[in-house]
């Protein structure tokens, strides 16, 4: 696990939560390229996508219409950086009102300077019965194999 969290990505995702939550158009606008795809698991198990003006829409509409702003709790759980990419994933709770959810920010550093190109919204599991992506091992002497519990 990634505990050192390279000081630009992780001021980045400050202003991202802080200008988003407060519903700041126009610099939110030049946090995300324009080729955003913004990913986003439905209720029914689907996958829907957004792209960047759709989301910005949704944020615009939500400002206008007077909505209080958002709570930036977040929770920066791992990076990896390679080179002028990374990938941030995070527990993010909007409200007290929304559910917790899990985030992966996909970045891209364009002109010295790091944007969103692509996000993905989990729920956040239960942890408490969480058992792994992968089934336990037949050989339960197999120890510390990825997908296991207390692996």
């Amino acid at each position: 696990m990634n505990t050192t969290v390279n000081p630009e990505i992780s001021a980045f995702i400050d202003e991202l939560a802080e200008t988003g939550s407060h519903y700041r158009m126009e610099q939110m606008e030049r946090l995300y390229t324009e080729d955003l795809g913004f990913l986003v698991l439905t209720p029914q198990g689907e996958v829907a996508r957004f792209s960047k003006a759709e989301m910005m829409a949704e944020f615009r509409s939500r400002r206008d219409a007077g909505e209080p702003p958002l709570s930036t709790e977040k929770r920066i759980l791992h990076v990896e950086e390679q080179g002028d990419t990374a990938t941030a994933i995070l527990y993010r709770r909007m409200s007290e009102r929304a559910d917790a959810a899990l985030y992966e920010l996909r970045l891209r550093k364009v002109d010295g300077r790091w944007l969103v190109s692509g996000e993905t919204v989990l729920p956040w599991p239960d942890l408490a019965s969480a058992r792994g992506f992968l089934p336990p091992r037949a050989d339960a002497a197999q120890a510390g194999v990825p997908g296991r519990r207390g692996a």
